[in-house]
């Protein structure tokens, strides 16, 4: 592939900062950047938004494909209204499509609204569920990489309770994120990545001294990445292997391992792919926002930093 990768961006909710961040990249990236990315979205809040942010003139000449349009009272930036749940689901969900139908390269998707959606009535566990759903994958299929801060850790289970996420733990799901994680790597140039394994349990366990659940769960799964050759060590606790920073991936198996060191040492510049999923994603390691949405003082940093790892990684 030559030249810039082609992007479909998904404003994400439209009374976050979504909107935004999309318009302030728009103003930093070149003509030749801005000419290869399709907004996907309510038009309507993007023209406002750009006439509060006195950026209009972003919106000439950038593509723009009218999803999930917004009743005009449900439009107010930072509240949570179940119709802008339905708009950033709506959008992200074209974006996919048209992706899949081999439109674009990438999707990049700004931050949803959790509560927002479920008002709407809509199932929803975050943007990898919604490319399993949308491409017609298993939901277990396509997993959460955040990349930032030199780190790069790909999540087991995701938005779910950590009992829930526990009852349905097993190797093969263990397995499948790493060989997910291991991909996504080597499309990030790392060929052969080091990959460290997260423990279940405090210091994995110590030996079942808190558990079983690392002996029969973690510890097979590192005998079967490491027999199809894979540089693995662990399981190992978190904190420990964090300390040391001597991997190129890190499998963490609950949200907030993976996320708390993410958002602790890049909270404003990390990048959230979807991995695993027949449709490249990613969105950003942030949410909406709402306490800022509409006050012109939101960062573009993280959004940016993706669209730059994307056009590095898919226009070779």
């Amino acid at each position: 592939m030559s030249g810039l990768a082609r992007l479909a961006i998904s404003i994400g909710d439209p009374n976050g900062i979504g909107p935004e961040i999309t318009l302030k990249a728009l103003a930093t990236l070149t003509e030749s950047e801005r000419d290869r990315i399709t907004l996907f979205g309510p038009n309507s809040v993007l023209r406002c938004c750009a006439e509060q942010l006195n950026l209009s003139g972003m919106l000439d000449g950038v593509r723009c494909n009218e999803v999930g349009a917004l009743d005009p009272a449900a439009a107010v930036p930072g509240r949570i209204d179940a119709a802008a749940g339905a708009s950033s689901v709506a959008s992200a969900t074209a974006a996919i499509q048209a992706a899949q139908a081999g439109e674009f390269d990438a999707v990049i998707a700004c931050p949803h609204h959790e509560t927002a959606i479920t008002q709407a009535g809509i199932a929803f566990s975050g943007y990898p569920s919604l490319v399993a759903r949308v491409c017609g994958q298993s939901a277990d299929s396509v997993f959460l990489m955040l990349v930032g801060a030199g780190l790069r850790i790909v999540h087991v289970t995701l938005h779910e309770s950590v009992q829930t996420a526990l009852d349905r733990l097993s190797t093969d799901l263990i397995v499948r994120a790493t060989q997910a994680g291991i991909v996504a790597c080597q499309r990030l140039g790392v060929e052969t990545p080091r990959i460290g394994m997260f423990g279940i349990n405090p210091h994995a366990s110590e030996g079942e001294l808190f558990g079983p659940e690392d002996a029969r769960l973690m510890v097979p799964a590192v005998a079967q990445l490491r027999s199809a050759g894979h540089h693995v060590s662990g399981p190992t606790g978190a904190d420990t292997l964090l300390a040391n920073r001597q991997h190129d991936l890190y499998v963490a198996v609950f949200h907030d391992q993976g996320h708390i060191p993410i958002k602790l040492l890049a909270p404003h510049a990390a990048s959230a792919l979807s991995v695993g999923g027949n449709v490249v994603l990613s969105s950003v390691g942030h949410g909406s926002a709402m306490d800022i949405a509409g006050k012109g003082i939101a960062s573009p940093e993280a959004l940016l930093r993706t669209i730059y790892l994307l056009n590095s990684t898919l226009s070779e």
